[in-house]
């Protein structure tokens, strides 16, 4: 008896299916053709990932897995679902601890009760997936969704409309993230994905539009209210680039004009630069000691210093106890 032809399938780093040809060139697991909606396919995937079947790339379109247990007990690795297709599929209560399904889809799958705890989801697919319930903590994105990576591809090569849409997509993701987030309690993980879905809908402003601006000043400011160290690095930089100007325009001390003059010494240019820090610093936090006063362009600069010091301060506040009640 001739052997039976094996599935024709070889993932993309190189590992071959054998099992059995359904006729189509594919076995059952890795043949998109076949119609496995509704399918309850829970145990039967369970005894093939424990006999040692390959697991890249299974084709699992609408199947029905809910329940799922795939974990590897005693092994730091757990299985590759890589390249793996989960569209709709239910997955309702799945156990997927430690797996990695990198650049494979969840596309609208329910993950309703699952646990994707320690997953690597690196390049996959996870518009519209439902994460009711689901514990996401330790999660693996990468440093860009798949849309996202994509979008910023289109942009560059000016598919402006193509890159607005993977944008937004990228937004409802990381919404989505967002939201599970919360509700999981994982505030700090919700913080970070707050962050990257503001970016994701600055991403969508047109170029150069008002929406546009306030966005990216709101962003270096403070994060979008999520990275109090953006506060401190504007703060800093405001005092500096005050203090610069005080020294050009000139600010004044016992009856006398400190400024920048190259008729002065070194050692007098040098101490008119650094009581110009000292009047910014006081300026910036409004201590108004008073030995030190501006004159004339100064004035200006010292009533604009000192309104986004107090602004700054009191959001500084605002950011960083949001961030500590965490």
């Amino acid at each position: 008896m001739p052997d039976k032809p094996c599935c024709s399938y070889t993932s993309p780093t190189g590992n071959k299916c054998q099992e059995t040809d359904m006729g189509s060139g594919f076995c059952f697991w890795h043949d998109s053709k076949f119609d496995k909606s509704g399918l309850d396919l829970t145990q039967k995937l369970e005894r093939y990932a424990k006999k040692g079947g390959l697991l890249e790339g299974l084709q699992l379109q609408r199947a029905n897995l809910s329940g799922l247990n795939l974990i590897k007990q005693d092994d730091e690795e757990g299985y590759d679902l890589s390249y793996c297709n989960f569209y709709r599929a239910n997955l309702t209560g799945a156990h997927l601890f430690n797996n990695k399904i990198a650049n494979a889809s969840l596309m609208k799958a329910n993950l309703h009760s699952a646990s994707l705890h320690y997953c690597d989801l690196k390049n996959t697919n996870l518009l519209g997936i439902k994460l009711n319930d689901s514990r996401i903590d330790n999660i693996e994105l990468g440093d860009q969704l798949l849309q996202e990576a994509a979008a910023f591809k289109a942009r560059k090569n000016k598919q402006h409309d193509e890159a607005r849409d993977l944008f937004e997509q990228s937004e409802e993701i990381y919404r989505n993230l967002r939201k599970a987030s919360e509700h999981q309690g994982l505030f700090e993980l919700a913080g970070n994905f707050t962050y990257k879905e503001l970016r994701m809908r600055h991403a969508q402003y047109r170029k150069g539009s008002t929406k546009q601006i306030t966005s990216s000043f709101i962003d270096m400011l403070c994060g979008y209210g999520e990275k109090p160290e953006n506060v401190i690095r504007f703060s800093l930089s405001l005092i500096i680039c005050c203090a610069f100007c005080y020294f050009l325009f000139g600010v004044s001390y016992q009856d006398s004009v400190m400024q920048l003059s190259f008729e002065n010494s070194f050692q007098s240019n040098l101490s008119a630069l650094l009581n110009s820090f000292y009047f910014s610093v006081v300026t910036f936090t409004t201590l108004g000691y008073g030995d030190i006063t501006p004159i004339g362009f100064s004035r200006l600069i010292a009533a604009i210093e000192a309104f986004c010091g107090s602004f700054s301060l009191a959001l500084f506040v605002v950011v960083f106890v949001k961030r500590m009640t965490r």
